[in-house]
Formats: C-alpha cells, structure tokens, sequence
C-alpha cells in the first residue's frame, strides 16, 4: 500500500512479461545488463552464495523482510545487477521499474589482516577458495558472524526508487538475494565487493610455503545451518514417498533353491503324442447290370 491506496496485483508470468519488454528497451538503448536467473528451488548452491544468504538472515534486522524478495528474485524481477567495489546497483521490475543501490563498508583492514594469518600456508591457489574447498575450521573463519567476511547490517545501507516507506522493500530483498545468486557463478565478486585484494592470501602461502597444508572441506546445509542459526535452502530436493519404497525382492526361481552339491534330477522329455490318422475309404458303387 503506497499514499493510503493499493496498487494492483500483478501476476508472476505478467510481471516476467514486462521486465522482459523493459529489459529489451534498455539493452536496444545501448545499456549492457545482467539478470539474475535462477534455475530450481534453491537461490544459491555454492558456499559463497548459500554464506552470503545466510548472513544476511541471520540478523533480526533483516529476517522479516528478505522473506519478500525471494519470489522476486526467482521469477526474473531483478533486471539487472552489477557488483563493484562497495556498491551494488540493480534494476528490479515490480509495478514500475525500480533502481536500488545498496552501498557496504569496505573490509575492516584489521579483521582482514588477521584472516590472511590464519590462512597463511592454507590457501595455495585462487581455484580452491573460490570454489570453497579449504579445511573446515578455516570457513568457519570465513563465515564467522561480526568476526568474519560478511557485512553486518551497520556496514549495509540501502536505497530504493519506489514509494515504499520501509528500508528493506521486497524490491531491495530481491537484489541481496540476487547477490547469493550472482556468487555461485563469480565468487570473486564477493572480495570485489568488500573492497579486499585475493592476491594477499596467496603472497602469504608463498611466504610460508614449507607451513603444513590443511585438509580441505566443504560445509554443507547442515553445516552453515548451524554456523548461522537459519535454515539453509538445499539444492537437492527431498526424495519422494515412491523413492524412499524399499524395492519388492525378486522372487526366486525353484532352481536357485537347490542345496550346493545336491545332484540336479533330469526331467523326462516329453514325447510327442502321435496323431491317429484318419483316412477315408470310399465304397466303389455296384455296377449297373
């Protein structure tokens, strides 16, 4: 409700109709974007997305209100989003076509010095921590709430175009999610964004090449479920009543019952049965006298 009036309901394959026809207007303009697309259930599948997601989340601050923004970053709403240094802006279609920026503070230098110590000998090449495969304790270093690499909500502020009153309008909600969304294809973005270089954690693995390497790891739902206190999205849907049947056994033929080494009994052939056969004789008809 904007001014005391409702605007009117717009149904999902309406509103994808017009931020498809918005989206081409632009583009014939001259204006390169990049949509958020998401395939399936799951906004994010990869550390970085579902970390970031979850972060946000996490916050009192912002659990009541990303809620609103899902449905619009799944059904193509968000137009365009681009990701600098310290600021994310998008374009969203709702009623109209809105413009948000949302501006964050760069990396607190001491919190990220002491990342860099910890990791030191830890992240040996840029694959690895993009893809998120490094030893446990050192993503939940990463994903640490206040002490980790994740904004909070006092290093976020956020702005928008439409008319609504709140900070955090569903317009707003769906680009943070976009965001999740965007990191599982360009994880690099994520320290594009929070203003620190990757290159210092591979300059201190160089320096202390002969430190022992941690085993890698992964966190799954449960994992970050738990690290954040939110329930994670799964990407891999729960199996169905029919998958989870136990398969009927097959049923054994009399043959595989028989005892090792008990001696097999030939069954007689069957001779075929020979058919009477009928032959009609003909009675010669006496001869006329």
């Amino acid at each position: 409700m904007y001014g005391g009036f409702y605007k009117p309901y717009v149904p999902v394959a309406a509103r994808r109709a017009i931020a498809a026809k918005a989206a081409s207007k632009l583009q014939k303009n001259g204006k390169k974007l990049a949509p958020v697309i998401i395939e399936g259930r799951a906004i994010a599948k990869t550390f970085w997305g579902k970390a970031w997601c979850a972060n946000l989340e996490a916050y009192s601050d912002y659990a009541n209100r990303l809620p609103r923004g899902r449905t619009y970053a799944r059904n193509g709403s968000v137009v365009d989003l681009q990701i600098d240094s310290g600021c994310i802006s998008a374009l969203v279609q709702g009623s109209s076509l809105y413009k948000i920026t949302v501006t964050i503070d760069p990396l607190d230098s001491g919190r990220w010095k002491a990342f860099v110590n910890a990791a030191t000998g830890q992240v040996t090449n840029l694959l690895d921590l993009l893809q998120g495969r490094l030893s446990k304790e050192l993503l939940e270093s990463i994903a640490a709430r206040d002490t980790g690499l994740f904004p909070s909500p006092k290093e976020i502020r956020l702005g928008c175009s439409c008319p609504d009153w709140a900070d955090m309008c569903k317009h707003v909600a769906a680009v943070l999610y976009g965001v999740g969304a965007r990191l599982d294809d360009s994880p690099e973005l994520f320290f594009t964004l929070r203003g620190v270089d990757m290159q210092d954690l591979l300059a201190a693995a160089g320096e202390s090449a002969a430190a022992p390497l941690g085993e890698s790891a992964s966190l799954d739902e449960g994992d970050l479920s738990a690290l954040f206190g939110v329930e994670i999205e799964s990407a891999t849907p729960a199996p169905s009543a029919r998958e989870k049947a136990v398969p009927l056994q097959k049923k054994e033929s009399p043959s595989s019952k028989i005892k090792p080494g008990a001696k097999k009994t030939r069954a007689k052939k069957r001779q075929p049965v020979k058919k009477a056969s009928t032959q009609i004789v003909r009675k010669k008809s006496p001869k006329a006298s």
